[in-house]
Parts: structure tokens; sequence; C-alpha cells
């Protein structure tokens, strides 16, 4: 029997991207899961996530039929992940690929017989094949479990931001769109479309899916949250992986320039974490905005522009500062790479790091993190949850 939630009601999870530090997402959804009745099924109707939030997303969506065992197998792949389940960090593996990008300046930039990366994700490939089954996706869709599921990509060729989704909703209800470099293609998710979500540029390969060649989700994304609106969101919560924008970051003084792992996290800080920031301003204007029309007139027309019910959740700590206590749990050859680069505590360049510590250590802190900042917003959360008839507008740290 299909169970699909009116329009009004769709209520939506968006996981932003990040590497490694998409663990902080796992706790956020184990408190959600333990505020919700124990059997309960996944409360969202959509779904949406970006990078390693799109691997987390697509794996609760594949065992939506019961929301909190779902979160609990998510969480046991991230408490015991290592490295090695993520790409090849050996000392030939490096060289190799060193060797390899040298190569490619004789070839003007490219990789003669594979996309060029500085580390190899076959293992990722292998894990989620093993981890997450589509077939169990397609059912929780035809159950009515969930209205549909997003992937979000970067390509190489149009330089669009390309959303991914599958549904079993009619395509008149849930139609594809473009728009400000901004796309919608409806199709069935495997594999390759969390690869390419999550294709870190010169970190990880680019994926090829038909004859375009994809990276990761958060390159060229200026508005995350704008997916989840297109497939019919009314009320949305956002769980990131930066720390508390409403908090003045703390101030180092450096007598040397910039290290070049500094310089490569900035620019990973700049599309990870800032795309995200800037959508909320936005969705916090278009709500005022919206508000004051209805206010003043309750029958005018707002056009194509809605009221948005929103709740984010952010890390209270600095991610950085776990990332010092944990580094040292990398391979060594990994770590001898980190610090040639400068992503140490020493060379300014952790926060580079963050989105490769891919240790069970690092998240399970990551974790504990997450559901200690969810649960100090237990009434936000249950208010989303168990919306009163009033729209509100809430902002969370």
């Amino acid at each position: 029997m299909n169970h699909h939630q009116p329009a009004a009601d769709r209520t939506a999870l968006v996981l932003t991207g990040g590497g490694a530090r998409a663990a902080y997402q796992v706790g956020v959804l184990k408190a959600a899961a333990e505020l919700l009745p124990k059997r309960a099924h996944n409360p969202f109707s959509i779904i949406t996530g970006t990078s390693a939030g799109a691997v987390n997303a697509v794996a609760l969506a594949a065992s939506a039929n019961n929301f909190r065992l779902a979160v609990k197998k998510v969480e046991r792949i991230w408490s015991n992940i290592h490295v090695e389940q993520v790409y090849k960090a050996g000392y030939r593996d490096l060289c190799a690929a060193v060797l390899r990008l040298i190569a490619s300046l004789f070839h003007q930039g490219r990789g003669l017989h594979k996309p060029l990366a500085l580390l190899n994700n076959q293992p990722l490939a292998d894990l989620l094949s093993h981890v997450i089954h589509f077939g169990d996706l397609e059912r929780r869709l035809d159950g009515g479990l969930l209205d549909a599921i997003g992937v979000t990509a970067s390509s190489y060729d149009s330089g669009e931001s390309v959303t991914f989704y599958q549904s079993n909703l009619d395509g008149t209800v849930l139609p594809e769109w473009r728009q400000s470099r901004r796309r919608g293609i409806a199709t069935r998710l495997g594999v390759e479309h969390l690869l390419a979500s999550s294709a870190i540029p010169m970190v990880l390969p680019a994926t090829r899916i038909g004859d375009t060649y994809y990276g990761d989700g958060a390159l060229r994304q200026v508005a995350p949250i704008s997916s989840a609106i297109h497939l019919g969101a009314e009320r949305i919560l956002v769980v990131g992986v930066s720390g508390n924008p409403n908090r003045a970051p703390a101030e180092s003084h450096e007598q040397h320039s910039p290290s070049l792992a500094k310089m490569v996290g900035h620019v990973f800080n700049s599309a990870f974490i800032d795309a995200l920031e800037n959508d909320m301003e936005h969705v916090n204007r278009i709500n005022e905005l919206v508000g004051v029309v209805i206010n003043e007139n309750p029958h005018a027309s707002t056009g194509n522009l809605k009221l948005v019910d929103f709740l984010c959740i952010n890390p209270s700590i600095e991610i950085n500062e776990v990332v010092s206590r944990h580094i040292g749990s990398l391979p060594r050859a990994m770590r001898g790479l980190l610090r040639m680069t400068g992503a140490t505590p020493e060379g300014g360049g952790t926060s580079m790091a963050s989105y490769l510590l891919f240790e069970g250590d690092f998240c399970r802190e990551l974790i504990a993190c997450g559901y200690s900042d969810a649960m100090a917003q237990e009434d936000a959360l249950m208010d989303f949850f168990y919306p009163r008839r009033e729209v509100r507008l809430r902002a969370g740290t």
C-alpha cells in the first residue's frame, strides 16, 4: 500500500558534504531516532545528500522501514571505518599516483587510462556495493516510505550542479528541472552516483555517468537546500559539518606563508561549508519577504516563492581541534604525505586532513558530538517532527 505524504506535509533531510566530517551527521540522526518511537518508519519523505552526506542519505533511505535500525547500520559503518576501506593509502599507491600526476603533464594534463587523482577510491566502491542494497531503495520508494532520494554531483562538462534523484512519483508531480546552473535528473541511483558525488577534485577520481564526468557535489553547489525544495519539501532539517557560524573562529598569526594543505583546506571549506551558510541566509530572507506579504494580504500571490520551515544543526566544536587528537591514527604513508603538504597542526592544515581522516576513533568522537548537539536542541527537533499548525522559522546553532 502506498503511503505517500501530501505535498504540504513533505519533510526533507539535507545532508551536506565534508568527507570524514560527515560522521557528525550520524550522531544527529542517532539522537533523532531516539526521540521518535522505537519502531518508527523514516520520518523524512525527501532525503538529499552531497558528497559523503550522499552516502549517508542513500544508506538511510534503503532502510526507511525502520529509522532507528537504519541509523544503527550507518553508525556501525562509521564507527568501525578505516582509511583502507575508502582509499588506498600505502607507499606504493601514493607514489604511483604522484608519478601519474607528473606523467599527465606530458599529455595535456590528462590521465591516459583513468581519471587523475591522488588517491584510488576502489575500496570505497567495494564498500558501498557491500553495505548499500539499491534494490531495497526502490522497494522503500514503491512502499511509500519516502517520496524521493537525491544525490548531487558536479558536471565537469557543463559546470552545473546536478541532482540525480529517484522517485516513483509521476513526472508531473516531481518534474526534472534546470535553472541557474542547477539541474535535476530523474534516474535509478547506483554506486556510480555516490562515487561521483564524493569525488573531491584531484584527491579522488572523477566518475563517468553516461557521457559525462562528474566530481564532488559541493563544487558549484551555491544552493544546497534548493534540490530538496524542488522535490517538494515544505519543512527541512539540515545537518551541516562546519562549526557554529555565529562564533568567531580563533585567529592565528603565523610568521610563515600558508602551507599547501592550508590553502587547499581553505578551498575545501569554501566548497563544503560556505555555500550552505549562504543558502540558509538566502532562505531566511525569502521567508521574511513572503511572511511580510502574507501578513499584509493573506490572499496575495507570492509566485514561486513559499515559506520553508527549517532547522539547521551544526557542530558546536571546532573539528580541526579534534583532528589534532586523531591524525596519528592514519597509515604511515598518508601521515607522511600530509606532513609534507603541511596538513598537520604545526603546518596549519588540519582542515584539509579532516576531510580524509576516515578512522573509527575520529568518527566516533564526531558522532558523539552530533548526538550531544542534537539532544541540546531536543525541543526544536520535537517541534520539527511534530509541528504546530502555524508556520515557524527556526535557526539552529
